[in-house]
């Protein structure tokens, strides 16, 4: 096919329904991953330190090697995906992005139990990242490049939501992949512009963390934060960084005071800063780094 025929309303279409089956794969991974890496870490320590390892994983009621030997096979692909609450297998017609959801009023087929309002969220979100790209950038390669963008940081602000983690297996692909679509001028940055933006971001946030460290005694935030900065950073631009941690910050700052008054704020009263930044990345892609300047009155 002709990459003439994907230009205009019907490219930007299929980059929608593209969007919409790559959202329905990232909601398996904002799921699976944590737990693939907690597997993991648990097992790192059970090799490393297998007297001081705890005797139990949560809810395991094995060993820490003994779970990790026995726990059954998980990753991205298997097993089938399955009710949270019953078990069920999901039939594909009933993993229809959207549609499904639509049709089962957002409950499960086998039990009635009620399916997460975040399915179809995400679902429709990458939808509308992947038309937005291809509708900016046309077909070819700096459209997946800048697909890819807005796939990785909708997954690491949702699993930052959920876990506040923001796995290096995401971060750190994604920021080396900013400065390769530099180099191959996919993302429209001068590879200069590029790794300035990958430095800036990552010391930026680096120091205002010891910053606050030091003059409180704690943890403001975490290293993923660090990186996933120097990933927008190489992806948008230094340019970009002020608007976007401006935003992020207005925008942390507002709904942790609103769950903090309505009690919705988890143990120990952290509000991941990653989901804000991804937003605020996000917003930049659409509307450019000086709108939010604006925004946020500079």
């Amino acid at each position: 096919m002709p990459l003439d025929i994907l230009t205009g309303p019907l490219g930007i279409g299929l980059a929608a329904v593209l969007g919409l089956l790559v959202g329905s794969f990232l909601n398996v991974v904002i799921h699976r991953l944590p737990i693939m890496l907690e597997r993991r870490w648990a097992a790192e320590c059970a090799e490393m330190h297998p007297a001081t390892t705890p005797s139990t994983l949560p809810g395991s009621g094995l060993g820490a090697p003994a779970a990790a030997a026995q726990a059954p096979a998980l990753n991205l692909v298997t097993p089938r995906s399955r009710c949270p609450a019953c078990g069920a297998g999901i039939a594909w017609y009933h993993n229809i992005p959207l549609l499904s959801y639509a049709l089962l009023r957002g409950k499960c087929s086998a039990c009635s139990a009620p399916i997460g309002l975040r399915y179809p969220l995400v679902e429709l979100l990458t939808g509308l990242g992947f038309a937005y790209v291809m509708h900016l950038h046309g077909p070819g390669w700096p459209v997946l490049a800048w697909m890819g963008f807005v796939a990785a940081v909708l997954a690491l602000a949702f699993i930052d939501w959920d876990t506040t983690l923001l796995p290096d297996d995401i971060t750190l692909p994604l920021l080396w992949a900013g400065l390769l679509a530099a180099a191959l001028g996919w993302s429209g940055l001068a590879l200069e512009v590029s790794l300035w933006g990958a430095v800036v971001g990552y010391v930026s946030l680096w120091s205002i963390y010891w910053a606050f460290k030091l003059l409180t005694g704690k943890e403001g935030m975490g290293y993923g934060d660090f990186k996933l900065f120097a990933a927008l950073g190489a992806w948008l631009g230094w340019q970009a960084l002020i608007p976007i941690l401006l935003l992020a910050s207005l925008l942390g700052a507002v709904v942790g005071l609103a769950m903090k008054y309505s009690s919705g704020l988890r143990e120990g009263g952290y509000v991941p800063f990653g989901p804000f930044l991804a937003f605020g990345a996000l917003l930049a892609l659409v509307l450019g780094p000086d709108t939010l300047l604006g925004w946020v009155g500079l």
